[in-house]
């Protein structure tokens, strides 16, 4: 069974997925939003889909914003509030965690590999969200 990872944005939700042995975390998709419960609609039908696959899910992580010192944010509250509205979606484990310069260093390292920085705009919220996850798997 897999994990689903998720940094949520106010205009994109970016997805990853881990291996069925939870050991590897990948970037999935990046999915366009415009309201909070677009996204979760959007996000709750992906989550149907891969769940119904032959790996399946075990759990999902969202990736929870917060304040370089830890303390929480406009978005922390933007984000548990989407929590809770995937809550009553799925009945798989929500699980979060701190997301804390993911972005940036996701930003880093798609730099690596692609020099427009359109491209790499395409693809970041789905590599912050494989980081989100990687890091939750390697504390599991």
């Amino acid at each position: 069974m897999r994990v689903l990872g998720i940094d949520v944005g106010a205009r994109r939700v970016g997805l990853a997925i881990s291996d069925a042995s939870k050991t590897l975390a990948r970037p999935l998709e990046t999915i366009a939003v415009g309201n909070g419960g677009e996204a979760v609609d959007r996000v709750g039908e992906r989550i149907a889909r891969l769940a119904s696959e032959d790996d399946g899910l075990a759990a999902i992580v969202v990736g929870l914003p917060r304040s370089l010192d830890g303390s929480a944010t406009d978005e922390t509250k933007r984000v548990m509030t989407f929590v809770e509205a995937l809550r009553h979606r799925t009945s798989l484990p929500i699980a979060t965690e701190d997301e804390r310069l993911t972005s940036r260093e996701a930003e880093s390292r798609l730099a690596v590999r692609e020099r427009d920085w359109r491209e790499r705009k395409k693809k970041l919220d789905a590599a912050a969200a494989a980081i989100i996850l990687q890091d939750y798997l390697d504390r599991s």
